[in-house]
Parts: C-alpha cells; sequence; structure tokens
C-alpha cells in the first residue's frame, strides 16, 4: 500500500514536471528561435539549416531551466496534496515523514544525475553538432541578401554591390570585390548580371565588364563580355569555431589536469582555463542544488492548512528556495575569480543541506 501511494505521488510529480518542462522549454526555445532568425537573415543560411540549428540546441534549454521547473513542480505538488488531503492518506497508512523526506530526496537524486548528464555531454554535444552544421553549410538563398544600392559582405573576403535589381530578376551595374586568395585580390565590374541557383549550379552570370587583378607586384586588367563567378562553396561569417560550453567535458577535463595534447576542435589554453573551471562546475556541481531544493520544499510537510500562518510559511518556503536558486545562478559568475570563491560556492548548498536536513528531521521528531 505504501508504495502504491508513493508511485502516485512520484507520477504525479513527474507529470507535472515533464509537462511544465515542455511547456517552458518551448516558449524559451520560440523566443530564441526568433532572435536566430535574425541570424539566418543576416547570415544567408537557409531555413532547413535554421531550423535543425534552433532544434540542437534544445538540450541545453532544457539543462538551464530544468532546476527551476523541478522546484515550481515539486512545491506546487505539496501544496494540491496539502489542501486536498492527499497527505492526511499518507499519515493515515503509516507513512512517517522521515520516509517521506527520503524517498521524495531519492527522486531528487535521480533527476540531479539525470541533470549531470544532460549538462556534460548532452548539451555539449548538441550544440557543437549545431555550430558544426554552420560550419558545414553554405549560403544558400543569396538572391535575398541583395539588396539595391547596399554594399553587402555576409561573406568573409567578398564584397557585392548592385546599383539596381530589375523585376525579371537581373541586376545591372554590378561590382564586386573578392579578397578570399592572399596573394591576388579581383575587383569585378559588370553591366548586367544573372543569379543562376540550382541544385547543380550557384553562380552570378555577368555580361559586359572589366576584371581587374590586383598582385603584389603588378596589376592585371582585362574586359569581357560574359563571365561566371562561382558562388558555390561561399561561407557565410557566422562564428564557425566551438564555444567552451560546446566542448566535451572530457576534454575540459583533459586541458585543467593536462592529460590532453592537442585537440583538433578545441585549443587548450592557459588563458582560458578559468572559463573552464567555470563551465565545469556549472555542469557538474551546479546540480547538487537539486536535492537543495527538494528539501526546501519538503518543509511544507510541517504546516497543515488548518492553521492560520500556513499561507505565511509556504510564502517563506517559496522564497528562500527561490533565493536559494537565484544564488546558484548569480554565484556562477564569481568563480572565474578565485579559488576562494570556488570554495564558497561549493560550501554553500553542501552546508545548507546538513543544516536544512537535520532541523527538518528534529522538527518531525518534534511535531
Amino acid at each position: 500500500m505504501k508504495e502504491l501511494i508513493f508511485k502516485k505521488l512520484n507520477l504525479k510529480i513527474l507529470r507535472f514536471f515533464l509537462i511544465s518542462i515542455l511547456i517552458f522549454g518551448i516558449i524559451v526555445w520560440t523566443l530564441q528561435s526568433i532572435k536566430y532568425f535574425d541570424f539566418v537573415v543576416e547570415d544567408g543560411h537557409g531555413i532547413n539549416i535554421y531550423f535543425l540549428y534552433t532544434l540542437f540546441n534544445f538540450p541545453k534549454i532544457i539543462h538551464r531551466i530544468l532546476p527551476f521547473v523541478f522546484f515550481i513542480s515539486l512545491f506546487y505538488t505539496l501544496i494540491i496534496y496539502e489542501l486536498i488531503g492527499e497527505l492526511d492518506i499518507f499519515w493515515l497508512n503509516g507513512i512517517n515523514k522521515i520516509l517521506f523526506l527520503k524517498k521524495v530526496l531519492v527522486v531528487s537524486i535521480i533527476l540531479m544525475i539525470f541533470q549531470i548528464i544532460l549538462g556534460s555531454f548532452i548539451s555539449p554535444f548538441s550544440q557543437l553538432k549545431s555550430r558544426n552544421l554552420l560550419k558545414n553549410s553554405n549560403i544558400d538563398f543569396f538572391s535575398s541578401l541583395i539588396e539595391e544600392g547596399k554594399f553587402i559582405n555576409i561573406t568573409q573576403g567578398l564584397t557585392i554591390f548592385v546599383e539596381n535589381k530589375n523585376n525579371d530578376g537581373s541586376f545591372n551595374n554590378i561590382f564586386i570585390e573578392d579578397d578570399n586568395n592572399e596573394e591576388v585580390s579581383k575587383m569585378i565590374y559588370a553591366t548586367k548580371g544573372f543569379l543562376i541557383d540550382n541544385n547543380k549550379v550557384k553562380m552570378l552570370r555577368l555580361y559586359n565588364g572589366q576584371v581587374i587583378n590586383r598582385g603584389i607586384s603588378r596589376i592585371n586588367i582585362f574586359d569581357f563580355d560574359k563571365i561566371d563567378f562561382n558562388l558555390q562553396n561561399l561561407n557565410s561569417k557566422s562564428i564557425i569555431e566551438p564555444k567552451i560550453q560546446e566542448i566535451d567535458s572530457m576534454i575540459l577535463l583533459g586541458c585543467i589536469f593536462n592529460f590532453l595534447d592537442n585537440s583538433k576542435i578545441f585549443n587548450c589554453d592557459e588563458s582560458i582555463i578559468k572559463d573552464i573551471k567555470q563551465e565545469l562546475v556549472k555542469r557538474f556541481i551546479k546540480p547538487i542544488y537539486i536535492p537543495l531544493i527538494a528539501l526546501m520544499c519538503i518543509y511544507l510537510i510541517l504546516f497543515s492548512k488548518k492553521k492560520n500562518n500556513y499561507k505565511r510559511n509556504t510564502y517563506s518556503i517559496f522564497i528562500i528556495t527561490f533565493f536559494i536558486l537565484l544564488l546558484s545562478e548569480t554565484s556562477l559568475r564569481y568563480l572565474s575569480v578565485s579559488n576562494y570563491y570556488l570554495s564558497i560556492y561549493l560550501a554553500i548548498p553542501l552546508v545548507i543541506f546538513l543544516v536544512g536536513y537535520y532541523v527538518l528531521k528534529y522538527k518531525i521528531a518534534n511535531d
């Protein structure tokens, strides 16, 4: 009977947690996707790249909001259980509050382990996939980026200017400057041009113009009636180098403890050691706040709805727990200052948990 009661409680918390994290995740993902859409328009990536890029960032969103959603889910469930009298069923069936405390803490520890796995391996992997997606993609809706009387330079070393854009898709008075070759830069002027864009070919076909090749020691000029300028392998100016939060945890640990000689995707440098430490704390240490959040929420079982101060006590628990969540987020920025702040960050949740646990046990024993 006891196991069935706890199973019902866990399912209630899990159901509310999954629905909430999905809703909050989609809301945050949608807001971020709107921001990323500007990036797509400005850097020339297609809608399919845009969709996959935002999709690969979804695990990072879940990782960020998980502690807050767990807090809301557990707090809400315990409040509802008290209001409808479900908690009384626990006590009437011989379930003591210490056992209740331990069962909920076990659930929070399981969620903490999941948070570590999500933040340490799944999220960096998915973010790196999104970065590689940009790295390996070419500009795939070039025509929409060309505007009349405006210089566009969405690609490294390439500037294009078009004086007029006609209704038939042609351009008048086109100027192109290509500096991708370190030894020779190229300037092209054409009176007219067309964009040829299909699955096999992507290029500007230019008519009646002039090409100026500028080398280190000489300048070469020639006229042309027709010439094709290849756009097939143009890459955008998007940042394609992986950030620290996108690097695998084993690589970051190898950088910290000097057992990583070299990495093809990551340059381990002394100047970023502090940032790496902060990232590793965020992945492996910050999740220990989840059992602390659970412990603070369990204080709700000490208060009865029949007491006059019930609302005041529940508000107090909510504010204290929310402050702990806020502390776990804001204090991260100080970790790179010194090892002293790092020690404090590690000690705070452990001290609060131990003190809170024994205070709760004492109150339960004397309830």
